[in-house]
Formats: C-alpha cells, structure tokens, sequence
C-alpha cells in the first residue's frame, strides 16, 4: 500500500466533514448579516429570524421584522455594550456580555461584547457602541471610536 494513502484519503474525510458542516445560513449583501436557511422546515408559525451582525457592519442599514434578533458582537474589550436609541423599536434583551480571549496578552482588549436587541415595533433605531481605547495606552483614532449600524423595522 502506498505510504501516502492514508494521509490522503484522511485529508479527503477531514475536507468532506468540514464540508457538511458548513453553515446554510446566507450572507445577504445589502444587510451584511446571516439570514435563515431556506431549507429549514415550514410550520404554522414563522420562526423569528435572528441575525448576526459585527463591526464589518457598521455604518450600514438592516431591516428586520418585528420579532427578530439581532446579537451584535463587537471583536474588542474596548468596546462599550450597544445601545439602543429607540427601545420602544428595537429593545436590548438580557445583559450584555464581555468574554475576553483566554490566549490574549494583558491590556489587548482580545475578545467580543455582545449585546442582544429584539425587533420590538415597526421603526428605526441606530445601535452604537464607544470606545477610547484601542489597545493598551493606545488612544483611538476619532474615526474608529464609535459604531453604529441603524435597523429599519418592518410590521
């Protein structure tokens, strides 16, 4: 038996079961989030949609329907949780989390903050988050301490 076969043809069940783990979930252009799969099954009551949405996001527009949720992680500790500029519309829901990366040095702000909003009433609301620093004794940039993304949400 070739010596190089096995390795072969593990690679080959490696890339298959990477493959079927795949996410079905497409990224739409214009809303830069996940939206539900297409191929999830049908009942009498929608499912509501979730999104995710991060920094590659800011400064864009998402419509949403009322009832669905929006997580928006934020890819440094720096980052204050979201908040909402119109509540009645689309509403922070639990309390926001910090999870800093275990392999992180000290003071590099590796990490996420999330926050989790729902689709409240039909509306606009612009999430925004601040920060002053960038890193360990290393101020901000004017252009880079605040994010934002506005929702539009559809009845």
């Amino acid at each position: 038996m070739n010596p190089r076969r096995p390795a072969a043809l593990a690679l080959a069940a490696a890339l298959l079961a990477l493959t079927g783990c795949a996410s079905t979930a497409s990224k739409t252009p214009a809303s830069g989030a996940s939206a539900p799969s297409a191929s999830a099954p049908s009942s009498s009551a929608p499912t509501p949609a979730v999104l995710a949405v991060d920094e590659h996001v800011g400064g864009s527009t998402l419509k949403a329907a009322v009832g669905t949720t929006l997580t928006l992680a934020l890819h440094s500790t720096y980052w204050s949780a979201a908040t909402s500029s119109a509540p009645d519309v689309v509403a922070p829901t639990g309390t926001p989390t910090t999870a800093p990366s275990p392999s992180c040095r000290p003071g590099g702000g590796c990490g996420t903050v999330t926050t989790t909003f729902t689709a409240r009433a039909p509306g606009t609301a612009h999430l925004t988050a601040t920060r002053t620093s960038c890193g360990e004794a290393r101020e901000c940039p004017p252009d880079q301490r605040t994010y934002e993304v506005t929702v539009e949400v559809t009845g």
